[in-house]
């Protein structure tokens, strides 16, 4: 078993040490978590003339932000007639409009700020765990193709030899509006943006407690008093005690990635020989990709643990990574992480305020392109411009029953999820 339990993004983007400076008294704008929201948030903000300071209990992106697959998914966990159900035609349709625009704001952050995070846009193949689920994503790619523009198309069983070296999909579906980067450079790049800009970066420095006071919020962090016009929370995983009201409706799940020791160019082209970003249709669906340099295989999927560090989630991953491609078999494990993502009761991301302040959260595993955008979002509202408006912005939330930060339930609801996809592989054979 790997003995490296730190994000394989780490080694050529290490997080930064930000000196301590003075905490102000005031300021026009205080940000709760220094990941992609917060900083997405500060770089909006202090570049708009407002004077910014970042809290973050940890050094900043040490949560997801850098620990992440580096997918630029921007994933809808529900359908189209399952968001339709829950929260109208129009506000379906308009979520799914705003996915698109987020990737390409993205995309167009990445290219206008020169960020070197080793983006390449490569597509995303999913595949089919049941002859039904390809039917459902032939579908899938015909919706994206017709409503949205999206290049997006059915890959049949006999063709997907062409997208990924496996037998175990039914075939699957491939869009091209999706790649990968490395979080970490992202991450490093808008960390010095928002500093640049002018916002104030307070490290390992957590918010004790919160207390909107009329016009403004009073926020209590472990070095000192601070006094802010307009408070963003942007902790989402991460989300702890100081904040009791948000911790109820924030699910922190643990996922985790297992990095393979470097592999021949060959094995690469046979496995993956379209370099493309991967998912499946599974109940505990996986998500995999090649490393930026194309030496080795990331592969990822839930945890399934709430403490701790065990070997089994390491291992349970590397039999799932060695029956999707029996040829890695004997090869090592050379790294494997863990993070935190959030899940909400919509199951979409969200942004909302209560008593005065912002919240931009709940990305439901999709931060890389979801958590800048939100903090984006919640930036412009702060700044009362017509752009804040989002799709993802109405009431908060509900709160999860009998649940009060840490997701007791997640070991049986994982062991649930794992018996229906052994049920359901029986059923293929």
């Amino acid at each position: 078993m790997t003995g490296n339990n730190k994000p394989i993004w780490w080694e050529t983007a290490p997080l930064s040490t930000v000196e301590h400076k003075t905490v102000a008294p005031t300021s026009d704008v205080l940000i709760v978590g220094a990941g992609y929201t917060g900083l997405s948030a500060a770089i909006t903000l202090a570049r708009a003339g407002r004077s910014v300071q970042v809290f973050d209990k940890q050094r900043p992106g040490e949560g997801a932000s850098t620990r992440n697959g580096g997918i630029t998914s921007g994933n809808l966990r529900l359908s189209h007639a399952e968001m339709t159900r829950r929260f109208g035609e129009a506000r379906a349709t308009a979520i799914e409009a705003e996915a698109k625009i987020a990737r390409e704001d993205l995309y167009r952050f990445i290219a206008e700020e020169k960020i070197d995070c080793d983006f390449n846009l490569v597509g995303r193949f999913t595949g089919a765990a049941s002859p039904g689920d390809y039917e459902g994503l032939a579908r899938s790619a015909g919706h994206l193709r017709q409503t949205l523009g999206i290049e997006a198309y059915a890959v049949p069983r006999s063709e997907q030899g062409n997208i990924l070296g496996t037998s175990l999909y039914h075939g699957g579906n491939v869009r091209m509006d999706i790649g990968g980067l490395n979080p970490a450079k992202l991450h490093a790049e808008m960390l010095r943006l928002a500093q640049k800009a002018g916002a104030v970066i307070h490290a390992e420095t957590p918010v004790l407690n919160l207390n909107p006071q009329g016009d403004a919020c009073e926020v209590m962090t472990s070095r000192g008093k601070v006094r802010a016009r307009d408070v963003i929370v942007g902790t989402n995983g991460y989300t702890d005690q100081s904040d009791r009201w948000l911790r109820r409706r924030l699910v922190p799940v643990r996922s985790r990635i297992i990095a393979t020791a470097p592999l021949s160019p060959n094995l690469m082209k046979e496995l993956m020989p379209r370099g493309m970003m991967c998912s499946d249709t599974r109940q505990l669906s996986y998500y995999y990709r090649p490393s930026p340099d194309g030496r080795r295989i990331l592969f990822g999927g839930r945890d399934g643990t709430i403490a701790g560090d065990p070997d089994w989630p390491t291992e349970a991953l590397r039999r799932t990574l060695v029956a999707l491609f029996p040829e890695l078999a004997e090869v090592e494990i050379t790294h494997s992480w863990y993070g935190h993502v959030a899940m909400n009761r919509d199951m979409v991301p969200r942004i909302f305020s209560r008593r005065g302040i912002r919240y931009a959260a709940g990305y439901c595993g999709s931060g890389v392109v979801w958590a800048r955008w939100a903090g984006q979002k919640a930036a412009m509202q702060v700044l009362g411009l017509d752009e804040g408006g989002s799709a993802l912005d109405f009431r908060p939330p509900a709160a999860v029953p009998l649940f009060n930060g840490k997701a007791w339930f997640m070991p049986a609801v994982f062991a649930w999820l794992t018996l229906m996809d052994r049920l359901a592989a029986r059923t293929q054979r």
